[in-house]
């Protein structure tokens, strides 16, 4: 391969590890200087630094160089959009090391199929997590957020609001609260008047 290889890596959470792929694209030929990382953001957004970062250095004759296709995305028109735009500019795609080229019509449908299981990946993930969440609230262990204010605290403000000697602002200031947990406090209290 002529040209420079720009290496790409992303995972979506802050727990995860980027040592693997980072090993990957060594192995693939990549620098360590020219390896662009996203930590902690999510394939589905398409604005990331690190791919913005590694998508400008890229010149023609270049190659970008991804360890899977779901890293650069899960978005099958984001990463359309990637392909076509790398191309446009005769940068190269390289895969895990195999160099997907548009204008073979099968290498166009492989993209296609890999970019709609990175894309249905996520839709699965998605829908578990809603199952997951639906099973948890039936069983009583998923409550929402806690409350800023415990309800001897949330009586406290209602009683000191409605002696009138204290503005939201100087309630919100005194319980370290924002004003708008100061209405929701007051608004849950007035029907008991």
């Amino acid at each position: 391969m002529s040209g420079l290889l720009i290496g790409y890596a992303r995972c979506s959470t802050d727990e995860q590890d980027l040592t693997a792929q980072r090993e990957t694209l060594a192995g693939l030929g990549v620098s360590e200087d020219r390896i662009y990382l996203d930590h902690g953001l999510t394939g589905t957004k398409r604005e990331r630094p690190g791919l913005n970062s590694a998508l400008a250095a890229c010149r023609s004759g270049d190659t970008l160089v991804v360890p899977k296709l779901d890293r650069l995305g899960r978005s099958v028109p984001d990463l359309r959009d990637i392909g076509d735009s790398l191309t446009a500019r005769g940068v190269r795609l390289s895969l895990g090391g195999s160099i997907y080229d548009p204008t073979d019509p099968m290498g166009k449908m492989f993209f296609n199929i890999l970019a709609t299981f990175a894309e249905f990946e996520v839709d699965l993930l998605k829908l578990r997590t809603r199952e997951g969440m639906k099973i948890a609230k039936a069983k009583g262990r998923l409550r929402g957020k806690k409350p800023k204010l415990s309800p001897k605290q949330e009586a406290h403000l209602v009683g000191l609001h409605r002696a009138g000697e204290h503005t939201t602002t100087d309630l919100a200031e005194l319980f370290s609260v924002a004003r708008s947990t100061v209405y929701r406090a007051i608004g849950r209290a007035a029907p008991s008047r």
